[in-house]
């Protein structure tokens, strides 16, 4: 099969299919995760909002899916809690409580404590709110690395023998002799003519586009895109609690902790109707972020204080709804049988990606006559086996004492960049740092706390071409580094082929 798109759905699926034994490639018109993929609020959410627009048997699957992703994932996952003030005009506290309650027993949790409320006078997350703010309900999500989540599993994909061409272009695609015939254009303008039983369209935002190339029909009615815009801003508090605020017209925002010395905040959730390419933050997103987070907390957050913004086209299934908080998250496969089998993407979100993918291959396996057992809910995410090869509890409880023990291990290195390695890699660190044993092995300082070693790696395995994919994608980097390292390091690529 031949998968179009490479955010986190097309290589979900790309990583299943491949273990499933079938032959798969994965193209994407720009890096891996350049879009959408990476611009989320970065959330493993059990989905509150679900509940309240009535959306039981996503919220149920989204629970579930936020333990497998940590057991699976718990380098670039972990747990996080939320304090959620209570204050007036805001949903009234028996409400979000009842939500909540249902929340925690709608499935069984093995890694996140249940909900409870709380003192804001006696407890961390109080100080840095208003004192208009007296008692708070805090629960429990997750957080993930979102552009390192997609990467991993086109990397198990390719372990597992798929081909991965990010920066190649679908320009063209029909059915013929009962295969697809597909025509890939590469960066450098050469074309490829591939061959496939079955086509994926999982191109996200760029879905109907796709429709259009294979079917001659955009159908682009089936899609609602809606804009989420994010802003960072120097960390506003100390402590590691998030923060969900409901703002006064009804929309919630978000207040994490992120990268260590900033704040995240997000996100708005509007209509979009331009180039996905394109997006971007604009002025009144901004000042609605920062309003929003300073009618909450202490510390006033203006426009000039963010340090960087992101923004990302999210493709939402359009069931005629109004409010664009009541558009579903949830997703839709639907398969073309009028030849060889397309299967479309429509909607989804990220917390329940993997049963997405998981389903999408089920139905492509028995177009294809395969049978081959599902298998990605047992198994870890590259770097994940942190214990050994089944995902663990202990990986995500114990996570703190792995990487204590990697500091260990790797002494001749500064122990905060263990901790970045620990992260990013997790049992993957052994590959980056095999055989360097000094300092002098890493190769050049090309920029603070960036060896030659991890530019070669991810270069190598990771399909890192760019510094934008280095300092943004792969890490981020480019937030404490400044304007000027993306110049510095992109010399340095051109320099070193």
């Amino acid at each position: 099969m031949l998968i179009i798109g490479g955010g986190l759905h097309g290589a979900g699926i790309a990583r299943d299919a491949a273990g499933r034994g079938l032959c798969v490639a994965l193209c994407d018109q720009d890096d891996l995760a350049a879009h959408a993929a990476s611009a989320s609020t970065k959330l493993i959410h059990g989905g509150l909002r679900y509940r309240e627009y009535v959306e039981f048997a996503l919220l149920r699957k989204a629970l579930a899916e936020r333990e497998v992703l940590m057991r699976a994932a718990p380098h670039i996952t972990w747990p996080l809690r939320f304090v959620m003030p209570h204050g007036p005009g805001q949903h009234a506290t028996s409400l979000v409580r009842a939500g909540l309650f249902l929340v925690d027993r709608l499935t069984r949790r093995q890694l996140l404590p249940g909900s409870h409320g709380v003192r804001l006078s006696c407890h961390p997350a109080g100080r840095a709110l208003q004192p208009r703010f007296t008692r708070a309900l805090v629960y429990a999500d997750g957080w993930v690395d979102d552009a390192r989540l997609v990467v991993l599993n086109a990397l198990d994909a390719a372990e597992k023998g798929a081909c991965v061409l990010p920066r190649t272009r679908c320009v063209a695609a029909r059915r013929a002799g009962g295969v697809w015939h597909v025509s890939l254009r590469r960066a450098d303008g050469s074309e490829k003519e591939v061959t496939a039983r079955a086509l994926v369209n999982a191109a996200g935002p760029w879905t109907a586009q796709v429709l259009g190339l294979a079917l001659g029909q955009a159908q682009a009615g089936r899609l609602r895109l809606v804009k989420g815009s994010h802003i960072v801003v120097p960390r506003l508090f100390e402590h590691d609690y998030a923060y969900l605020f409901q703002h006064a017209d009804g929309r919630a925002v978000f207040a994490i902790p992120y990268a260590r010395d900033f704040t995240l905040i997000g996100t708005s959730d509007v209509d979009y109707t331009g180039d996905p390419a394109a997006v971007a933050v604009d002025a009144g997103e901004i000042a609605w972020l920062c309003d929003a987070a300073s009618t909450c907390l202490r510390t006033p957050v203006r426009p000039a204080d963010v340090v960087w913004s992101y923004a990302g086209v999210r493709p939402l299934l359009d069931e005629a709804a109004r409010d664009t908080r009541a558009v579903t998250r949830d997703y839709r496969l639907a398969l073309d049988e009028q030849g060889a089998p397309l299967l479309t993407v429509f909607g989804g979100k990220l917390t329940t990606y993997r049963k997405l993918a998981e389903e999408a291959a089920d139905l492509l396996c028995r177009q294809l006559g395969r049978r081959a057992p599902a298998w990605t809910e047992r198994a870890c995410l590259p770097g994940g086996d942190l214990f050994g090869a089944q995902p663990q509890n202990r990986a995500v409880l114990e996570f703190d004492g792995w990487r204590s023990s990697m500091q260990v291990h790797y002494a001749f290195l500064d122990p905060a960049l263990v901790r970045r390695y620990a992260r990013a890699y997790g049992t993957r660190i052994h590959t980056l740092l095999r055989g360097r044993t000094t300092l002098a092995d890493m190769g050049e300082a090309i920029l603070p706390g960036l060896y030659e070693a991890e530019v070669a790696y991810l270069r190598q395995h990771e399909w890192a071409r760019t510094a934008e994919d280095i300092l943004w994608r792969r890490s981020t980097l480019g937030l404490h580094l400044g304007p000027q390292a993306a110049a510095v390091l992109q010399a340095w690529l051109d320099a070193h082929p």
